[in-house]
C-alpha cells in the first residue's frame, strides 16, 4: 500500500510542474516572441522487493519549435526571425537569446530592446548606427544597410537547448551551450517590419490546463483515500477503535 502512495505522490509531483508550464504559457499568450514550454515525462521502474514498480520522473523540460505568427507593423526596427534562430541581447543577466524583435535607437545610436538591452551583432558585439544616414533596411541574412551600404549585421544564433537551459524575462533564454551565429543557412533569416507573436495556442492550452488540473485532484483523493484505509487497518490490526 505504501508502494501505491509513492506511485501517487511522483504522478502528483509530475502533475504539479506541468499545470506550472501550462499556466506560465497562458500567461504569456500574447507575448512577441515567446515560445512554449513543454514537459517530457518518462517511466521511471523501481525494483520493490522482486516487483517492478513504475513512477514517474519529474520531467524534462523543452521549448516548443513551432513557429509564431507574423503580424506586420511596417516599422523600420521591428524584425521577425524567419525559421529555427534567435537574436542576441545582452541583458543582466548575460548574453541572452530572444525572439522578440522590437528595437529601437538610443540618442547615442545603440540599437536596443525595448527594455534598454544592447542588440548584438554576429560577434557578441553591440550594434551602433547613425540614425542621420537615412532609412535602415535589411537584408535576408540579417545586414543591416542605409543608403544601399552595409553598415551593420544583426546576429543570428542558433540555440542547441541539449545541454538546458533557463528562462530570462517573458521571450528570453540563456542556454548552457553558448549559441553559434548561424552561417550558410538558407531556412533562417529575418523579415523587417514584422513582429512574431506567442507561439502559444490559448485555448488548447487551457484545455489541457483544465485536464490536469481534473488528473491531479483525481489522484489526491485517491491519495486521501488510501491514507484512510491505512490508518483504518492499522487502528484495526492495534485492537482499537
Amino acid at each position: 500500500m505504501q508502494t501505491g502512495l509513492y506511485v501517487s505522490l511522483s504522478s502528483q509531483i509530475a502533475l504539479d510542474r506541468r499545470m506550472a508550464t501550462l499556466a506560465d504559457n497562458v500567461a504569456n499568450s500574447t507575448t512577441v516572441g515567446f515560445r512554449a514550454t513543454e514537459v517530457k515525462f518518462n517511466q521511471v521502474v523501481s525494483d520493490q522487493k522482486n516487483a517492478d514498480v513504475a513512477f514517474v520522473s519529474q520531467g524534462d523540460e523543452f521549448l516548443s519549435t513551432r513557429n509564431g505568427g507574423l503580424t506586420q507593423t511596417s516599422g523600420p526596427l521591428d524584425f521577425a526571425i524567419r525559421g529555427e534562430a534567435w537574436f542576441q541581447v545582452e541583458t543582466p543577466s548575460g548574453p541572452t537569446l530572444t525572439r522578440d524583435g522590437r528595437f529601437t535607437l538610443t540618442d547615442a545610436g545603440d540599437l536596443v530592446t525595448l527594455n534598454g538591452y544592447p542588440v548584438l551583432d554576429p560577434g557578441g558585439g553591440p550594434i551602433q548606427i547613425d540614425a542621420n544616414a537615412g532609412s535602415i533596411t535589411l537584408s535576408a541574412d540579417g545586414q543591416l544597410n542605409q543608403n544601399g551600404r552595409p553598415v551593420a549585421a544583426l546576429g543570428i544564433f542558433e540555440a542547441d537547448l541539449s545541454g538546458g537551459f533557463v528562462r530570462a524575462g517573458n521571450s528570453g533564454i540563456i542556454t548552457t551551450i553558448p549559441p553559434q551565429p548561424v552561417t550558410d543557412r538558407v531556412d533562417a533569416g529575418v523579415a523587417q517590419g514584422y513582429v512574431e507573436e506567442s507561439n502559444v495556442n490559448a485555448i488548447a492550452e487551457m484545455t489541457q490546463l483544465i485536464q490536469v488540473t481534473r488528473a491531479f485532484e483525481n489522484i489526491a483523493a485517491l491519495t486521501r483515500s488510501s491514507e484512510d484505509s491505512m490508518s483504518e487497518a492499522v487502528r484495526t490490526l492495534g485492537g482499537s477503535k
